[in-house]
């Protein structure tokens, strides 16, 4: 698999954003991208999450599922984790499992274990700390498996122990032949990582 941009360009509000950006990131390979606010980095994200659309250039995603878009094999984790306050940590994960397809009973107990929630299972969403309400919006890619992750600042409201669980979970994803582009202003702890840097002449 290997996703792939050519020439993007983003105009928001009339502004010029960023243009003429091209990269490749092949499966089980991650990209970082870094610049300084208002750069570009979630706009990008969301471009290959298929919720904002690009000026000009072109998103490539090969090797993948022929019968589905780019945006249909792609996670994408926002700044808002999108949770329901009523829902239980396990109804929540059952859910999203269910709508994109995935095998709830198989892959929940997963993605509570892998992200430390299991003890919260019965708890609804409307009880659980910052930190522990990025760890479920984090749990559903467990839960409902895609190759492309698109991370936005995942570390945000995590502590030390929850930032080394989601360390773990995506080396497992990229040695599964998975790809990450993740926006962040922190080190991810991703080896081997190419990395691109946008608004560089804004931070100069």
């Amino acid at each position: 698999m290997r996703l792939s941009a050519s020439n993007l360009a983003c105009v928001r509000g009339g502004r010029i954003v960023f243009e003429g950006l091209s990269f490749s990131v092949a499966a089980g390979a991650a990209l970082v991208l870094t610049g300084p606010n208002g750069s570009g980095k979630s706009s990008l994200l969301r471009q290959i999450a298929g919720l904002l659309e690009s000026a000009d250039g072109a998103l490539l995603f090969e090797g993948g599922d022929p019968e589905l878009t780019l945006a249909e094999q792609a996670h994408y984790l926002g700044h808002l984790d999108a949770l329901k306050p009523a829902m239980t940590v396990a109804e929540t994960l059952r859910f999203w499992a269910a709508w994109l397809g995935a095998d709830a009973a198989a892959k929940v107990p997963d993605a509570l274990e892998s992200m430390g929630l299991a003890p919260l299972a019965d708890l609804p969403v409307g009880y659980l700390s910052a930190g522990q309400k990025r760890r479920l919006a984090l749990a559903r890619f467990i839960a409902a498996p895609r190759p492309i992750w698109l991370l936005d600042e995942p570390t945000v409201a995590l502590d030390a122990a929850s930032i080394g669980r989601l360390g773990a979970v995506m080396q497992a994803h990229l040695a599964g032949g998975g790809i990450i582009v993740g926006a962040t202003h922190l080190d991810l702890g991703l080896a081997g990582a190419q990395t691109l840097r946008l608004g560089a002449e804004a931070a100069a």
